[in-house]
């Protein structure tokens, strides 16, 4: 017996050794800003209530840090092969937790995304990420699974999009877009990065057409103008640099530099010339001439060529019908007021209005702890949830928001370091989802804050107010350390 408490004694000690500690402090740290933050947002200068008391939301915020160092340290001492051996099991009671919470939970601000039990809520989305994850991880730690044809791609795309599906039926659009950052995951393991390219040109392209709608050149929208143009760049590029086709690169640039100079001469002379005419002229041509040439290159790259460009095309002219007939109206005013097309100050743009006052007002070094005015006047609705950055750079400034980004930066660096050194394909995928996750949330989150990204509804992690936020990123995080302690086994880094 003492043979086996000795033993025992001897592995706990080597897992508090193998723990990343300059993570946990990193997370001790957050967590606990967080809440001060909270209590800063929510309570007034002259208040004599204490931070701790549990009928404020700064106390239950800290009661919920409590419950979570209870979860991150139970969750170091669980084995961390069951993480792997139950990734599917665990994967599908979040689905179905997912499914059943879009049909029984009430209507909270048109969102049903909540599971009530009593006065105690809590939002299995938040939770739904981390099965996410371990999912995604023991599939590429199967023997033999590589990203290797379009049929491989079908489960990893299809366990990411099932809980974003489920998650749209909650109606809640902000935690469905956060999945779709693992696709820098699926990069990491040897997705073509042709995907990734097409994926930033469709956004590109969305934000384009919409932003430069309400100007004409050449008789067509600005927007559109400026993606056929994008068009026929890219199609250049690809030539040269995906297809390494030097001949048809040259001649296909040669080609547009003829036809926009004849374009230009026209118009010199007084000739309208109509946009739409030229594009649908010369780049048709071009595709003509690919098509034909293709048969003494590469013929998949060059095919690749012309579907990307054709696909780019129809997109373009996608974009207004999506935007007008598939989001809902409250989408498409936010949308259009982060890209500046509208201005609603009192209404839809109201928050992130506020918001970019409060952080301005706080200069360099803020104005101090519980005395930011727009935070007390209550200029910023959900300050203490989505909007919680904006009371750190109200009353700490520059110099706070600064600190803490450059916390967020070492803890993500971390997460990657973190990644680098497994020695299991397990491991270091389910590290990267962390790590993009943790990326996506912090990069949405400030940026609707400043009014870069349109209002969607994402916590800033380990800040925002809330116990299923705080628990899902805690669980989320210390899986990971889990996984990571055992690298010592395989010696050290």
């Amino acid at each position: 017996m003492a043979y086996t408490k000795d033993n025992n004694a001897n592995e706990s000690n080597r897992l508090l050794a193998a723990v990343d500690w300059l993570t946990v402090f990193i997370y001790i740290v957050l967590v606990v800003a967080g809440a001060v933050s909270i209590y800063a947002a929510t309570t007034s200068s002259t208040s004599q209530i204490s931070m701790f008391d549990l009928d404020t939301y700064a106390g239950k915020q800290f009661m919920w840090i409590g419950l979570s160092f209870v979860i991150g340290f139970s969750l170091l001492l669980i084995d961390r092969r069951l993480y792997e051996a139950y990734a599917y099991p665990i994967y599908a009671i979040m689905i179905i937790l997912l499914i059943v919470t879009a049909f029984v939970s009430p209507n909270i601000k048109g969102s049903h995304s909540w599971l009530k039990f009593g006065s105690f809520s809590i939002q299995p989305a938040e939770f739904a990420k981390t099965a996410t994850a371990l999912a995604l991880a023991k599939l590429f730690s199967t023997y033999g699974f590589q990203l290797k044809g379009w049929r491989t791609y079908i489960v990893p795309v299809g366990i990411i999009l099932l809980p974003v599906l489920c998650i749209l039926l909650e109606r809640e659009t902000g935690s469905a877009l956060v999945y779709f950052s693992l696709i820098f995951v699926l990069y990491r393991e040897g997705m073509n990065g042709f995907v990734l390219f097409a994926t930033l040109c469709a956004v590109t392209y969305f934000v384009v057409v919409l932003k430069f709608a309400g100007t004409l050149i050449m008789g067509i929208p600005l927007g559109n103008f400026i993606v056929l143009t994008c068009v026929m760049v890219f199609i250049v590029i690809m030539l040269l640099v995906y297809c390494r086709s030097l001949i048809l690169g040259r001649n296909v640039t040669i080609g547009y530099i003829v036809c926009a100079l004849l374009a230009w001469g026209l118009y010199a002379m007084g000739i309208r010339v109509n946009g739409y005419a030229f594009f649908f002229t010369v780049i048709p041509l071009s595709i003509i001439y690919l098509l034909i040439g293709m048969f003494r290159d590469d013929l998949n790259k060059v095919l690749t060529t012309v579907i990307f460009a054709v696909i780019s095309i129809i997109f373009m002219f996608s974009v207004n019908i999506v935007f007008h007939h598939v989001l809902a109206p409250h989408q498409q005013n936010r949308i259009n007021i982060a890209l500046g097309i509208e201005e609603d100050l009192k209404d839809k743009g109201y928050n992130v209005n506020q918001s970019k006052i409060a952080i301005g007002s706080g200069g360099f070094t803020g104005k101090g702890f519980l005395q930011g005015t727009q935070t007390k006047l209550n200029y910023v609705p959900e300050q203490h949830t989505d909007f919680i950055f904006c009371t750190i750079g109200e009353e700490q400034g520059f110099v706070g928001t600064s600190a803490v980004l450059i916390l967020f930066l070492i803890l993500i660096l971390r997460v990657i370091a973190i990644a680098e050194r497994q020695h299991t394909t397990f491991g270091r995928v389910y590290a990267y989802c962390v790590a993009t996750i943790l990326i996506f949330h912090l990069t949405i989150n400030i940026g609707m804050v400043i009014g870069l990204v349109p209002v969607i509804g994402i916590p800033l992690p380990f800040f925002s107010y809330g116990g299923s936020s705080l628990w899902g990123f805690t669980i989320l995080l210390f899986i990971l350390l889990r996984i990571d302690a055992v690298r010592t086994e395989y010696g050290t880094w």
